[in-house]
């Protein structure tokens, strides 16, 4: 076979060689031990937890190494594709705080190893494809979709392995005349890779999570090219990341049964293959079963979830690290003012047995995130979120943003703050009683409060009520209106005697609460009171009176 002339016949357009790619796309000029990353989301309109979870992984061993990190969009499956994909993941991406050092972008690209969207880098494809098949290891093959069902049939009445290999590669080896002739007739073809290699055979292949590896040798005549010469992602992501200058592939567990055939074509073009980093699957506990997180079942996978509850990039990012590396709590605890930026993040400290997804640990993260955060820059993040998402509440926030710094400040001095802000959606939920238009009585009066005995306790505080008081000025009149009324000041005493008392000052402390703040759990209720100012809390005083 003349591989040469067969090449031309495939491929007539195509004039570039590999040899011409090699210096449009140099070795890039970087440190050294600089690592080159990136993500290859597909442009499906799903962009979920595992995409934002490699992102971190690529951005860290980049970054902390003063590499390159990449956005490419593989959007080789045109079937797939939703209109305005490209935009979400963008979208996702920029709100999650992942930058990228070049790439795609929503009005282009920027950088110098493009085109970054896998369809517009045909030529290239189709370049190292010719070059394949003038080095005899790839052919092009004519089998139907039925014709390869078929064979698909036979293997598995022989119960052998399925796939496209020896006595079933049946278009292996067609001579020219008879691929001409198949040109000629108008049939389409695909592109195989043939392969050299055996069933019976390992190789040895180093994995940046999981050590060196043992893995079969791929023996299967996959496809490299489809019909409408664009490439399988078997293909594709070996030529781009290799004329991308990629050092280090983080991508899904899922990808280590395919390792074979793309480490077999890095080794046929005598490329360097880059590091592969497989995941480990995200899991969480369902009961007292581990299992995958699903599309189907779980809401927490995709990346809206996250996006449309408000939680913060920065606490999915700590919860992320602390998912990926080991060492991080600690870590952390460490060093609670340093930047997640200074972690020394590995690979080799990353699960391989599934990693479990938490989303309680995640909202505890995202409490000590928040708590941490002055009020003004709470302020900024909230309504930025309202703007998108409760524009109600926003126009609340701008009203005055004095008065909404003031109730985000309160809870956070003293040894212990409190830490009652979880996502942006829950604290719209928690902050709404500090606006008339928002309040409401959420919770039910004290069990030992009746109405009479709610108007005398409210009636007695509103006479006493002094703004100018203090805190412990403010609690004394508050245990003197129990005494007055015959709750006991400790409940232990309640408890032990409960004939001997209405109630405890607990039920009289949470009718007060309820009254003010329609809630029984709420930060100090005398700072809520100076933050809601006079005339807000004694209306509100008035109007449980009269319910």
């Amino acid at each position: 076979m003349d591989y040469n002339k067969l090449a031309q016949l495939l491929y007539p357009d195509i004039n570039k060689t590999p040899a011409d790619l090699e210096k449009m796309f140099p070795p890039r000029d970087l440190p050294a031990n600089a690592k080159v990353t990136r993500i290859g989301p597909s442009p499906t309109g799903f962009v979920h937890l595992g995409n934002l979870y490699n992102a971190v992984i690529g951005e860290r061993l980049a970054h902390q190494s003063n590499g390159v990190f990449f956005l490419r969009i593989e959007d080789t499956d045109a079937k797939r594709e939703v209109p305005g994909a490209v935009e979400t993941i963008l979208s996702a991406m920029h709100y999650f705080g992942v930058h990228f050092d070049e790439g795609a972008t929503a009005g282009g690209e920027f950088g110098a190893y493009g085109p970054y969207r896998q369809r517009q880098r045909k030529e290239i494809y189709q370049t190292i494809a010719k070059f394949l098949v003038q080095s005899g290891c790839a052919y092009p093959c004519f089998c139907t979709e039925d014709e390869v069902a078929a064979l698909r049939e036979r293997q598995i009445a022989q119960k052998l392995n399925f796939g496209y290999y020896g006595e079933f590669a049946t278009c292996r080896n067609l001579s020219y005349e008879q691929i001409e002739a198949n040109l000629a007739a108008g049939k389409p073809f695909v592109l195989r890779f043939r392969s050299k290699g055996c069933a019976e055979n390992s190789v040895k292949v180093y994995d940046g999570i999981r050590g060196e590896l043992e893995i079969q040798e791929n023996y299967q005549d996959f496809v490299l090219l489809k019909s409408d010469g664009i490439p399988t992602y078997h293909f594709a992501h070996v030529v781009d990341d290799h004329f991308m200058r990629t050092t280090h592939v983080v991508r899904g567990e899922e990808w280590l049964a395919t390792l074979p055939m793309h480490v077999e074509v890095f080794d046929t073009l005598g490329w360097t293959r880059p590091v592969y980093c497989h995941t480990a699957q995200l899991m969480k506990m369902d009961g007292e079963v581990k299992r995958k997180l699903s599309k189907r079942k779980d809401p927490e996978l995709a990346l809206a979830y996250y996006h449309s509850d408000g939680y913060l990039p920065q606490a999915v990012w700590e919860y992320l690290l602390t998912v990926l590396n080991s060492n991080y709590e600690q870590w952390r605890l460490d060093n609670p003012q340093l930047p997640l930026t200074e972690f020394p993040f590995r690979t080799e400290k990353m699960s391989t047995s599934g990693a479990l997804f938490d989303l309680l640990k995640l909202d505890d993260i995202s409490k000590e995130v928040l708590c941490a955060m002055p009020a003004a820059q709470v302020y900024d993040g909230l309504l930025a979120w309202c703007e998108e998402f409760d524009r109600e509440f926003a126009a609340l926030l701008k009203r005055d943003r004095d008065y909404a710094e003031k109730i985000l400040a309160l809870g956070k001095q003293g040894a212990r703050p409190r830490k009652d802000l979880i996502t942006w959606r829950q604290a719209v939920q928690f902050l709404s009683f500090y606006y008339d238009e928002r309040f409401k009585q959420e919770d039910a009066w004290p069990e030992h409060v009746d109405a009479s005995l709610r108007k005398e306790i409210f009636s007695r505080y509103l006479v006493g009520l002094d703004f100018t008081d203090d805190n412990a000025q403010w609690f004394a009149k508050v245990r003197a209106i129990c005494e007055a009324l015959n709750f006991a000041l400790q409940p232990k005493k309640y408890k032990k005697n409960p004939e001997l008392y209405r109630g405890s000052i607990v039920d009289v402390s949470n009718a007060i609460r309820v009254a003010i703040t329609g809630r029984l759990n709420s930060p100090d209720l005398w700072e809520i009171s100076q933050a809601l100012g006079e005339e807000r809390t004694r209306q509100r005083i008035r109007n449980a009176m009269e319910d």
